[in-house]
This record gives C-alpha cells, sequence and structure tokens, in this order.
C-alpha cells in the first residue's frame, strides 16, 4: 500500500498542531497579573499543569479510573498546582476560566496554512484527547478548517488505547491503510501502525521546552518525516 490510497489524514493535536505551552504560559501569566504577582514563571506553570495530563489519562487507559473527560483531568492537576504558583487566591468562576485555557491555545504558524493545503485534496480532522467541546472551541477561535472532530469523548478512551484509532477508522468507514495519522508523538504513531494507518511525523523538538525528554526526531519508519504541516502538504502533493 502507498499514501496514494490515503483518503483521510487525522491529528494529533495537543503539540502537534498547537503549541500548548506558550498559550498556557501567557493564559497564566495573564491572571497572575492581574493578582499583582509579577515575577510568575508562566512557562514553568504550563509545563506543571501538562505533567499531570498523561498520568491523568493513564488511570483511564487502565482501567484504575472509570471515563473520565479530559476537561476534568485538567482540573483535578490545576488545583494541585495553584499553591505552587501563589494563585490560591483564585475564586472557582476564575479557576474554571483559566482552566478553559486549553480550549484557546494556539496553532503553530505553519498548522493553519498546511491543513488549509491538505484540506484541498484530503478529509481532515483531529484524532485527539481533547473532548469535543474543548476541540470545537479552539478550532473557532483559531480558524482550524477542520472537516469534522474525532475526540476522545467519542471514543471513551484515550491514546494509546487501540480502540481510538480502530473508532476513528470505522467512523470513516473506510480500510485502515486509507487513514494517515499525523503526529509529533513517536508513540502515537507507532499505535497508529499498529492498527494498519499510514503515519506523517511532525517534528515539534520544542514541544516541552526544558522538560522535552524524546521526540526530537523520529525514531520510526514513517511514510512521511517532516518538519512541519506545511511540508506534509508537499509531501501529499498538496
Amino acid at each position: 500500500m502507498t499514501i496514494e490510497n490515503v483518503k483521510a489524514v487525522v491529528f494529533d493535536t495537543f503539540g502537534t498542531i498547537t503549541d500548548w505551552r506558550s498559550s498556557i504560559a501567557a493564559e497564566g501569566a495573564k491572571i497572575a497579573h492581574t493578582k499583582g504577582i509579577e515575577d510568575f514563571n508562566g512557562d514553568a506553570f504550563a509545563r506543571a499543569w501538562r505533567a499531570g495530563y498523561r498520568p491523568g489519562m493513564a488511570r483511564v487507559t487502565s482501567g484504575e479510573r472509570g471515563w473520565t473527560p479530559v476537561d476534568v483531568i485538567h482540573r483535578e492537576r490545576l488545583e494541585e498546582i495553584l499553591p505552587q504558583f501563589g494563585l490560591d487566591m483564585l475564586n472557582d468562576d476564575e479557576r474554571t476560566h483559566l482552566n478553559e485555557a486549553w480550549h484557546r491555545i494556539n496553532p503553530w504558524p505553519d498548522s493553519i496554512p498546511g491543513l488549509l493545503r491538505i484540506k484541498k485534496k484530503y478529509l481532515i480532522a483531529p484524532l485527539s484527547n481533547g473532548s469535543l467541546m474543548l476541540l470545537t472551541n479552539m478550532a473557532k477561535r483559531a480558524g482550524i478548517p477542520w472537516d469534522f472532530i474525532f475526540s476522545s469523548d467519542m471514543h471513551q478512551a484515550y491514546k494509546r488505547d487501540p480502540k481510538v484509532y480502530q473508532n476513528a477508522i470505522a467512523l470513516l468507514g473506510v480500510a485502515p491503510h486509507e487513514v494517515m495519522m499525523g503526529a509529533a508523538h513517536n508513540d502515537d504513531l507507532e499505535s497508529a501502525q499498529a492498527e494498519g494507518m499510514r503515519t506523517a511525523y511532525i517534528n515539534r523538538p520544542t514541544e516541552y521546552g526544558v522538560d522535552q525528554t524524546k521526540d526530537f526526531k523520529a525514531t520510526g519508519s514513517y511514510d512521511i518525516i517532516a518538519a512541519s504541516v506545511e511540508e506534509v502538504a508537499d509531501k501529499l502533493g498538496c
């Protein structure tokens, strides 16, 4: 099978299409400033918040915990780190607004131009751990041109659970090799490959900043290896 058979391209969103770290850092710094905190470290705040993401999902994937939406996982982690960053004075409305910062994260500069090109030839969608409303709000605010959305709450599962990839393929009604997964994370692509999907690695070596320990480069054999979404578009002939 070759990429000429591909009909749809689905993308990881956090880190691949969007730059969560700088977006969350800016949101944290903005609210800290309103509270008179001038030495707030927004980047450290973003990284600390994100550090609770994988462990929170792992409890669901392992069966230790029943289905739990990602917004709940984000809120639980936020409650843990607010005292550490001097923001424990926030009231419930302020905490809710800050938690929804994940609905407002910005795309990398190459993402929308690349997606617009790919969209001309292929169906495009996120295959993301975000919720339906998170991904919809993010797309509407930033102008991300998805044809439709695959969210974690549709599958009641998180990547790298095989059922996420299997369900996306089933909903599309096509063969696995007719769907390409685009991601900046090698383990995401390996999971997609295990279900027969085509793969595109998009390098985002600064996603986690000083906390980045992997995904500095492609470590597997993928159909496309690129430095941007626009380069994926180039290699797809868009």
